[in-house]
């Protein structure tokens, strides 16, 4: 066979892997490094059924971002934690994604035959572990596609739903899949106004009966339970208590812990809970994106007078200290920086000089609406600038880029052409025409 011949194979081979490379996954530089910090948050917990397949994203990222070494160390990692993970077999249908990503990675850096020697025992493992159901992938391949599109946004959460679906009844004893379906169909309902279907809510049952020790899992049911009027506040003490003595990790379900005591027992306790954790651990910077977070609540929601300078302080000074720690994946902090400095009157220069300075920034479609959409609501709150936050929810919502904050845009302006009270209604009517919505 000519080399010509040769490569054109192996390149067909690289494609029929199923792997990240070959996942239709979305590589704006912006969302990778925003998933580079949240998969850092995650920890490496060596309970976390989830480590190996945590190494093999972390692997791609960092290839996606030019880090070439930095994605082979993770790919190996990503070996060793299967490895001990599956204490009971050296090698199995587990390790077919890991695999596949370093027949990738190696073909990309030029080296062949160590790409070929990857190709060779993709090839071996399916032979020794074929498929439980003729014509579906292994349920290993459907399980770690399905956790990994899970962190590619909502559009996503009808095949990520498949998937689990076809893993888990191929192989129903794996628990960690049950509970990692629910919470995705869970999450992806998360700003979704209307009670869940009794089908989900069984499911979170089951999930929460199977996994009892999952605090995340038990957060999100204290969430629901509370949507329907029940009175959840002692759980949720008791609930934080054994959250505290877990380890840090944004899987430990303090963060989603910290949302129900802002909506249903208090935001004064939800920042003394983040605290608390802080305490224990003062160098823990997804904690203290926790804590900056709970202030911010109070200061920009709480219906109580408004917060007092030293609060602000306090938060301005965590919020600093959160986008030097999360330097690539800022945004966020930077909108609430600047909200939180508009609640003073020390602070209106400094609110509109952050957002100046973001909005001459060049940034992708989906980081511009979000901008669009925070800016529109400080000009509407702060500035009572009612027409320019009109032009700023039309901005956000004229980006063809589904999300929460395109939705949230477009409900503000119907609601504002229903009331027509405002001059723009006319300007709003014809731009929700050419929307089509």
């Amino acid at each position: 066979m000519s080399a010509a011949q040769n490569q054109s194979t192996m390149e067909a081979k690289l494609k029929a892997l199923q792997c990240h490379f070959t996942w239709d996954i979305d590589t704006s530089r912006s969302k990778l490094f925003r998933l580079r910090d949240k998969l850092e948050d995650i920890g490496t917990d060596e309970g976390n059924s989830w480590l190996g397949h945590i190494y093999n994203l972390q692997g791609y990222i960092q290839y996606q971002l030019g880090f070439t070494e930095d994605a082979q160390r993770f790919f190996s990692k990503a070996t060793e934690a299967f490895h001990r993970a599956r204490k009971d077999s050296d090698e199995g249908p587990w390790l077919l994604v890991n695999y596949g990503n370093l027949a990738w990675l190696h073909h990309q850096l030029g080296e062949k035959a160590e790409s070929q020697t990857y190709l060779s025992k993709v090839d071996t493992l399916l032979k020794e572990y074929p498929s439980p159901s003729q014509d579906e992938l292994h349920p290993e391949i459907y399980a770690e596609k399905a956790w990994t599109l899970m962190k590619f946004g909502k559009d996503k959460k009808v095949m990520v739903a498949d998937y689990f679906q076809r893993a888990i009844r191929m192989q129903p004893d794996m628990v960690e899949w049950y509970t990692s379906h629910v919470i995705g169909l869970l999450n992806a309902l998360k700003h979704c106004d209307k009670p869940l279907e009794e089908e989900i809510l069984e499911k979170m049952r089951m999930a929460k009966e199977q996994d009892p020790e999952n605090f995340y899992l038990a957060a999100l049911d204290l969430e629901q339970r509370a949507k329907k009027g029940e009175r959840i506040e002692d759980e949720a003490r008791e609930l934080a208590r054994k959250v505290l003595e877990n380890p840090v990790s944004s899987y430990s379900g303090l963060k989603k812990l910290l949302r129900v005591y802002k909506n249903y027992v208090s935001v004064d306790e939800a920042i003394d809970l983040a605290e608390e954790a802080l305490e224990k651990h003062p160098d823990e910077r997804f904690l203290k994106r926790c804590a900056a977070l709970c202030y911010k609540w109070k200061i920009l929601f709480s219906r109580d007078s408004p917060a007092k300078q030293s609060m602000i302080d306090k938060a301005i000074s965590l919020h600093k200290e959160v986008i030097s720690l999360y330097p690539h994946a800022s945004l966020v902090k930077k909108i609430d920086l600047a909200n939180v400095n508009a609640k003073s009157k020390q602070g209106l220069a400094k609110a509109a000089q952050i957002y100046q300075e973001l909005l001459e920034m060049d940034l992708e479609p989906a980081d511009k609406q979000l901008l669009y959409s925070g800016y529109a609501k400080y000009l509407n709150f702060d500035l009572r600038d009612y027409n320019k936050s009109i032009e700023y929810h039309m901005k956000a919502a004229a980006i063809p880029e589904q999300s929460f904050f395109r939705e949230n845009s477009i409900k503000v302006l119907k609601k504002i052409k229903e009331r027509n009270r405002s001059r723009k209604c006319r300007d709003i009517e014809r731009f929700l025409a050419k929307l089509d919505v």
